[in-house]
């Protein structure tokens, strides 16, 4: 028998494929590390794929729940509307209050910016509103921060700039559409 014997096409997901295999609690910080590594070289599924191990190992890990959360938000790009769920599910696992509102805004931001890279018609419109939304987590999160904690109010002045420096990212007009017929 051929045990390197791949299933015929489309029988992979048919199968119980493989039990994953558990990492230890001593191999959590080597692990953390390798994920954030993945995610500075662009390769947020990677990140993913550790992260998720080691929640498996320390389900309230709070900062593999946060790199969690920044490995779903990479990949808006490819595809953000299931992404925002996943992330979101992520975030309410969050014990402070603080973070949750932090990133809540990281979320909103990132879909903001996943909208503007698609091009599509009406794309500014949508990223104004996800930015004035992550903007609103930035204040609630600034109002929470720990003494010398300013990253709220970096990321609320990101997205000022962004809107400030772009006007084409505005709210949708209050035009209602009539469409052009010929007479």
């Amino acid at each position: 028998m051929d045990r390197c014997r791949l299933p015929a096409a489309g029988s992979w997901k048919d199968l119980d494929m493989f039990q994953l295999k558990r990492l230890s609690k001593e191999g959590i910080p080597s692990a953390m590390a390798k994920a954030e590594r993945y995610r500075l070289l662009s390769q947020p599924w990677a990140a993913e794929s550790i992260c998720l191990d080691v929640l498996e190992a320390d389900p309230d890990n709070q900062e593999a729940l946060v790199l969690l959360l920044l490995s779903l938000t990479d990949q808006f790009e490819k595809g953000p509307a299931a992404g925002v769920a996943r992330a979101r599910e992520v975030l309410v696992r969050l014990k402070n209050e603080y973070r949750r509102a932090y990133y809540s805004g990281v979320i909103c931001e990132r879909r903001a910016k996943a909208h503007l890279g698609l091009r599509a018609p009406g794309a500014e419109s949508v990223a104004f509103q996800w930015l004035r939304e992550a903007m609103s987590w930035y204040d609630k999160a600034e109002a929470l921060r720990p003494p010398g904690n300013d990253e709220a109010i970096l990321r609320w002045n990101t997205c000022a700039r962004i809107l400030m420096q772009n006007p084409e990212i505005a709210p949708r007009s209050q035009e209602a559409f009539e469409p052009v017929f010929g007479e």
